[in-house]
């Protein structure tokens, strides 16, 4: 099918202004398609033009923006796609499609193919299929006349805002859209938007964004930019143009931006009669000061060397977000006093209750208990962490509370519990088909891409496994469970440490032997629960009849002998082979011995999607859990939860 290959590039100015989501709906530009040809006035094309444009303004059903249809037969076929911004009203979105499917057919008389593009919404049509295709011309760019004072912050800012959003918006699934507000280098506000048709492939969304957003030339200084193009749009400003309740705070977040400090007061002269009265003055100031200092400097240092209380309100280093921080009163209400009904599960950290907030929000709140070995650190980890991470299939983090001997961390609710919660339990692994393990296990990869690549922090996660994959009202899969993370720097590849925590059987062998971690580890956490999800049972506890094996030597034996179907869970043998086949390959290729046989979650991810073929062939994975090396000192905790056994969170290990 022909790809339009003529570039429109339009630049308009446009002062900068305040604009709300509820404003109407302006129009910016059209583009006519002069070389796609002419229909004829009261023909059947026209027929169809004007009744597929009636159809998508006047179409209720559709909820996700997003509206493709055809009609009539070649030659006089059209097709036509509205897409209206996630953020606007079903009503509004309606109103612009209405306007517009007017509106460009008046501006592009008896022309076979045109686009036009508003605030709130784009519309096209065409004689040829325009559907899951990846289009970037024509294309059209706006700036805001409004300037700013440090160019290469915003430059820079901007590029890690898009970045990290690109990501999340080609990952999206009904909707591909993401919109961000964060602090730019100015203490301004920034706005951002990145959209694609829901259409398009992950990867199609993702090489769409790169490209328009290549499109905004540098006009220096400016506080705001749009471009649009057939597939996808991005804008950046400083004031807000969508609504905010669509849109995550990015790092750095507003309780971690430091204002400018006010600048000293002017000197004030002195006369030689108020210089020798003010000489006087301060013989009686600077005594009893300097007295007061030295009070001050014994008492910091008994406070230093005396051993602290039991008291977790001085955990050093939360202040910094103390935006986020709960009053335990409020907490304590939403859970009705930490009742037995309320529990949701429990852990080697405690107890998690669920909760609702006095504006109804459900919330799922751990509570530490004070013998847990999740200290001060992991907790102090964990909230610093999670509050700059965002992302569709990570748990978001919306507070904390320290007050006497209480920590509490405080998570959105997420209804259907954890992975482990389904897929090892003989009855309940029925009512989790293939379709929606599949969309689990690639929700894990996202995620994993966006901690490994994708946010400004380059994370790993080091303690991946099933009880740590929580799962929404959708079944989408969210990471948890950040106490064990790691930063890395963005050019750092490799960490150590004496100090091994994680879970039995998750561990990469160069982790649990030798300290060694890296983006690598997660990889091998990740096959080894891309396993236990196609076979229904635990790493260290696969079931064979009546012998007892270790998951990773059972998934090569039969992949070996070519009986991978014995790997996987009975209740899903009626299932697209295909897809589980490529699971399992990509699963033995994320647990191979050395660390640098594994794929990147860059590979990983357009694997599952089947973007990345032919897929590499597997080694023999590790085998180090085999023997006693690591058995022998490895300590684990089985812990009750809710009628199923959760591994702790924290194993410690001797490395060699």
């Amino acid at each position: 099918m022909a790809i339009i290959s003529s570039t429109l590039l339009l630049a308009i100015l446009y002062p900068m202004f305040t604009l709300s989501a509820q404003t109407t709906a302006q129009y910016l530009y059209h583009s006519c398609f002069n070389d796609r040809g002419n229909y004829t006035t009261n023909s059947t094309y026209e027929a169809n033009l004007n009744l597929v444009l009636s159809n998508i303004s006047s179409n209720t059903q559709v909820e996700n923006g997003f509206y493709p249809n055809s009609m009539g037969q070649d030659p006089d076929k059209v097709y036509a796609i509205g897409l209206c911004r996630k953020d606007i009203k079903q009503d509004d979105c309606l109103g612009c499609l209405k306007n517009a499917s007017n509106v460009l057919p008046q501006n592009c008389p008896n022309r076979k193919e045109a686009i036009g593009w508003y605030d709130y919404c784009m519309i096209r049509f065409s004689d040829r299929s325009i559907f899951g295709i990846m289009e970037i011309n024509p294309s059209m760019f706006m700036w805001n006349t409004g300037s700013v004072s440090d160019q290469e912050g915003y430059k820079r800012r901007l590029q890690t805002l898009f970045e990290s959003m690109r990501s999340e918006a080609a990952s999206g699934d009904s909707f591909k859209f993401a919109a961000r507000t964060s602090f730019a280098p100015d203490l301004k506000t920034l706005y951002v938007l990145v959209q694609c048709t829901p259409d398009l492939s992950e990867k199609n969304c993702s090489d769409c964004l790169t490209a328009v957003y290549g499109n905004i030339p540098p006009v220096v200084g400016s506080q705001g930019g749009r471009t649009y193009a057939p597939s996808c749009n991005y804008r950046f400003e400083t004031y807000s143009f969508f609504d905010v309740a669509y849109a995550t705070s990015s790092s750095p977040p507003p309780f971690l931006a430091s204002p400018p400090s006010p600048p000293p007061p002017p000197p004030v002269p002195i006369t030689g009669k108020e210089r020798k009265k003010k000489t006087q003055t301060a013989v009686v100031i600077v005594v009893p000061s300097v007295i007061a200092m030295i009070l001050t400097i014994i008492i910091c240092i008994f406070l230093s060397v005396r051993k602290p209380k039991d008291n977790f309100e001085t955990v050093e280093g939360i202040k910094s977000v103390d935006s986020l921080q709960f009053d335990f009163s409020t907490i304590r209400a939403a859970t009705n006093n930490f009742s037995e009904a309320n529990e949701l599960g429990k852990g080697g950290f405690g107890i998690v209750y669920k909760g609702m907030l006095s504006n109804k929000q459900q919330i799922a709140v751990k509570r530490l208990s004070r013998t847990s070995q999740q200290g001060d650190s992991e907790f102090k980890n964990e909230v610093l962490l999670v509050a700059k991470l965002q992302h569709r299939n990570l748990v978001r983090l919306l507070g904390f509370c320290l007050e006497g001997n209480e920590r509490l961390l405080i998570y959105e609710f997420v209804p259907n519990r954890s992975l482990d919660y389904y897929i090892f339990d003989p009855m309940k692994c029925e009512n989790i088909n293939w379709e929606r393990r599949y969309k689990i296990i690639k929700g894990i990869a996202r995620g994993l891409l966006y901690l490994h690549e994708d946010s400004r922090l380059r994370i790993i996660h080091r303690d991946l496994k099933a009880s740590n994959i929580l799962l929404d009202a959708e079944m989408n899969s969210k990471i948890s469970d950040f106490g064990m993370a790691r930063i890395f720097e963005l050019d750092q590849t490799e960490g150590s440490t004496n100090r091994i925590v994680g879970t039995y059987g998750y561990m990469a062998p160069e982790y649990a032997m030798l300290g060694q971690f890296s983006t690598k580890s997660d990889v091998f956490s990740f096959g080894v629960l891309i396993l236990e999800v196609l076979s229904g049972q635990k790493i260290t506890h696969f079931h064979d009849g009546e012998n007892t094996e270790y998951l990773l030597n059972y998934a090569w034996k039969n992949w070996r002998e070519e009986t991978t179907s014995n790997l996987i869970d009975p209740t899903l043998r009626d299932s697209p082979i295909s897809e589980m086949m490529r699971c399992i390959k990509i699963g033995l290729l994320c647990v191979q011995e050395n660390a640098s046989d594994r794929p990147s979650m860059t590979s990983v991810v357009p694997m599952l999607n089947g973007n990345l073929d032919p897929i590499p062939t597997p080694k023999q994975p590790a085998s180090f859990m085999q023997g006693n090396v690591v058995s022998s000192t490895l300590v684990t905790q089985n812990i009750s939860s809710s009628g199923t056994n959760n591994e702790a969170s924290i194993t410690e290990l001797c490395p060699r």
